[in-house]
């Protein structure tokens, strides 16, 4: 589970980096690149290898229990923040995130396995592009070409919000220059494109973040040009309701940047003369003058109500929540706007272990949670919903609470047995089977809901105007969760704080919360009187901890010059739990 490599020469030989994303490392059975540009066929093959893609278990060959796709990331992203205790086990593979905090640093396979499948999935997604031809490309291909873009703009958005070092306050930590000595600050990710050669990607700096925002802008404005007036194949592609939500997640997240660099500018490296990294990755990120965090929070509320309105989805009704067969395991759900559903022939589904219900179901008795590992909500998180909320159906009630009993199972004499108050029943093993992995597993998982829009529309505008984002929060709670809501926050802090609350209520366990506490520099509490976190997950931060800027593994700097020098300072075994 902690596994470390045990030597750099073993590490640089078996690691598909960033670099890796030229390699052919996604299932096309060899299938080169002319012979996709020839057919039609392997184009929509190449084109559905996207989704496809994203729930491949064991991508390492490591047997790790925590290898299992772009939804154990989303797990991953969960248990770092102060929402998501996991019952004390044995069987915990996430326990480098939630607790130690000490395997996640650049020589460990945690860290191989997020920036492999980063680097993989974005292959998936070159392939795809350089596939279709838009000058003779047929109007569905267009389409799937306009997913491509998206879908990549996806991508890279994740890695730039989970790789950018932000400010975090602990001990003599710097976030912004590195044990080289060079300045990081403003720093995302090497761009990889399908026109990218080796000799390029061998020499690949990071991404400023002006940069790599023009670069996810230019692919969501392409996807919007591809897409508009078509229909993407099925929900596990995006389509341009998608695209905008996408637009609403990048200005949101290049808002906050600005405000976090106005707070924490670039600093000086210790000696003069050293770490300016030109033309090696450390670059003054490009100033973009003519536009201001209240323009960009403009910008996302904007593209969040474009979602909303071209998408014509409609949040979640209470029977879509807490349905015992359906509940958080369908795309076919009004709210869903991009998802991936897994299929019994699916590898991740076959192994029974390896795959989003195993992992995020209590109540699928064939899975890695219902073996110890239960999923929690945080009791601090829990209380704060209230009871007229149905939302809080969506978790054990503590039998001193009126809601005790009125809770829904798959099957109530295994709850009965087995079940802690605070445990999630808020993802259903596909059709309520809690005994058969084949039916159970084959579930499917969501990538964005019209929810967050309404979240993003809501915030943005409570930056710039706080009654108009309380009011915009107001309407949504009273329609869609419950009628009595009322919030008489006022301050701008206050009422995103309270946005923010329940959006983190409404996306538990659905990898979204990192973003924004990382964004919003928001403290991570987990010591409390009451809590239910275990003793090693007892982490209080002051703002965002520093766990959250993800570091390089050392590999990729051995393979990309671009890289080498240029990690983010290793933020592992910076706290101590606290005890109560």
């Amino acid at each position: 589970m902690k596994a470390k490599y045990k030597s750099l020469l073993a590490l640089a030989l078996t690691a598909p980096l960033l670099t890796g994303c030229l390699e052919e490392a996604i299932p096309t059975d060899g299938v080169i690149q002319s012979q996709l540009n020839a057919s039609e066929k392997a184009a929509d093959a190449i084109i559905m290898s996207m989704p496809a893609y994203m729930s491949t278990p064991d991508m390492l060959g490591a047997s790790a229990a925590y290898d299992w796709g772009y939804p154990s990331i989303m797990h991953i992203r969960d248990v770092m923040t102060a929402d998501m205790p996991i019952a004390s086990s044995s069987y915990n593979w996430f326990s480098s995130w939630s607790a130690a905090n000490e395997y996640i640093g650049d020589e460990y396979m945690t860290s191989q396995f997020v920036w492999t499948f980063y680097c993989k999935q974005v292959l998936a997604c070159n392939k795809a592009i350089a596939a279709i031809d838009p000058e003779t490309a047929t109007e569905s291909q267009i389409a799937s070409l306009g997913s491509a873009y998206a879908f990549r703009a996806a991508m890279y958005l994740d890695m730039s919000r989970m790789y950018e070092p932000l400010y975090a306050s602990v001990g003599e930590y710097n976030a912004f220059i590195n044990s080289d000595n060079n300045v990081v600050w403003g720093l995302t990710v090497p761009i990889v494109t399908e026109n990218t050669t080796e000799e390029e990607a061998r020499n690949n700096p990071r991404a400023s973040h002006d940069t790599m925002f023009d670069f996810i802008k230019s692919d969501l404005e392409k996807a919007e040009e591809y897409l508009t007036g078509r229909s993407s194949l099925n929900k596990g592609l995006p389509d341009l309701g998608v695209t905008y939500g996408l637009f609403a997640r990048l200005y949101l997240w290049d808002a906050g940047y600005q405000e976090e660099a106005e707070l924490h500018p670039r600093p000086v490296p210790a000696q003069p003369g050293e770490g300016e990294g030109e033309g090696e990755g450390g670059e003054e990120a490009a100033s973009r003058a003519a536009s201001t965090p209240a323009q960009q929070y403009a910008q996302a509320a904007e593209y969040a109500r474009k979602a909303i309105t071209v998408s014509g989805a409609t949040p979640m009704t209470e029977n879509e929540w807490l349905n015992t067969s359906t509940g958080f395991n369908t795309l076919e759900v009004s709210s869903w706007m991009w998802g991936i559903q897994q299929m019994k022939e699916d590898g991740s589904v076959q192994t029974g272990l390896l795959n989003w219900t195993s992992w995020l179901s209590n109540e699928a008795q064939f899975g890695y949670a219902s073996a110890g590992s239960f999923v929690q909500i945080n009791a601090a998180l829990y209380n704060s919903i209230s009871d007229r909320d149905f939302r809080k159906l969506a978790f054990v009630a503590p039998e001193s609470s009126s809601l005790s009993g009125k809770e829904s199972y798959c099957d109530a004499e295994f709850a009965a047995d087995f079940f802690e108050p605070y445990y999630s029943l808020k993802f259903r093993p596909n059709s309520g089977d809690t005994q058969n992995y084949q039916v159970g597993a084959a579930s499917a998982y969501p990538l964005m809901r019209v929810e967050e829009m309404y979240f993003i529309e809501a915030e943005a505008k409570a930056h710039v105007s706080p009654g108009e984002g309380m009011d915009l929060l107001n309407t949504f709670m009273k329609t869609y969760r419950y009628s009595t809501y009322k919030s008489y926050a006022s301050s701008m802090e206050d009422v995103v704080n309270e946005i923010i609350l329940q959006k983190r209520i409404e996306f538990f366990g659905e990898g979204l919360t990192f973003f924004d506490v990382k964004r919003l520099d928001m403290s991570v509490t987990r010591a409390y009187e009451g809590t239910n976190f275990a003793v090693n997950e007892m982490y209080n931060t002051n703002g965002r901890p520093a766990w959250m800027n993800f570091v390089f593994v050392q590999s990729e700097g051995l393979n990309n010059a671009g890289v080498d020098k240029f990690n983010n300072p290793n933020s592992a075994a910076l706290y101590t739990p606290v005890r109560l």
